[in-house]
């Protein structure tokens, strides 16, 4: 399984890129407005993104209504740099833009997706990607895991990973990020905080702990 990073906060994205699992960049608008970005630096701000790991995919979501909008916004979001998808919330006229993008080449990213429906038309209609949500499920007291096990099923049962790949997405921990693994999504996109609490354990942390501390006594030795 594939680690990309959810975010579009560029010092979060240039640190967990450094660390050399990050294999992709996720952000939407309601990321964007968290940096305090403005509509007019938005584009620019992507093409920062892309150009901080360029041999990723970046995607970078459209906010269009219509499917003659999703399309040209689409066509001038992937012109922006080679390694950034679009990403389209799942609806009809989605489903339309996927289609006509994906014979310019432009890969899509389908978000939104809560059900198995949604992700296999997604899938019939080109997309790259389908991101099936997991924590969104859990604010409404629903199983959010048992949701994308559910997905992951159905979508391998027909389509392989050179067709569309599976980004599990919303998710919080680093449970979800396990389950996720273990079910067989092909992508986690890991908001920067879940993604450092994925690197520690408490007993990782004891143990280093100790080795410190016995190091010390070694330094100190005569």
């Amino acid at each position: 399984m594939k680690f990309f990073i959810d975010t579009a906060d560029l010092d979060q994205i240039k640190t967990a890129y450094s660390w050399g699992c990050v294999a992709g960049v996720t952000t939407n608008p309601s990321l964007y407005a968290k940096t305090g970005g403005k509509l007019a630096d938005f584009e620019a701000h992507m093409v920062k993104i892309a150009e901080a790991c360029p041999d990723v995919p970046v995607s970078a979501e459209s906010t269009a209504t219509t499917t003659e909008e999703m399309v040209a916004e689409g066509l001038r979001l992937a012109a922006l740099a080679p390694n950034i998808v679009v990403k389209l919330p799942i609806c009809a006229e989605s489903l339309a833009a996927t289609k006509e993008l994906k014979k310019h080449g432009v890969d899509v990213n389908m978000t939104l997706i809560f059900t198995v429906p949604q992700a296999l038309m997604a899938c019939s209609a080109g997309a790259r990607y389908v991101s099936p949500f997991v924590g969104r499920f859990d604010d409404i007291a629903e199983d959010g895991i048992d949701q994308l096990s559910a997905i992951v099923t159905a979508v391998k049962n027909y389509y392989g990973p050179e067709h569309t790949e599976i980004i599990a997405a919303s998710l919080r921990t680093p449970n979800h990020v396990t389950q996720a693994a273990l079910l067989g999504a092909d992508i986690a996109t890991v908001p920067f905080a879940a993604m450092e609490k994925c690197l520690h354990h408490p007993l990782t942390d004891a143990g280093l702990a100790a080795f410190e501390a016995d190091w010390a006594k070694v330094s100190a030795a005569e």
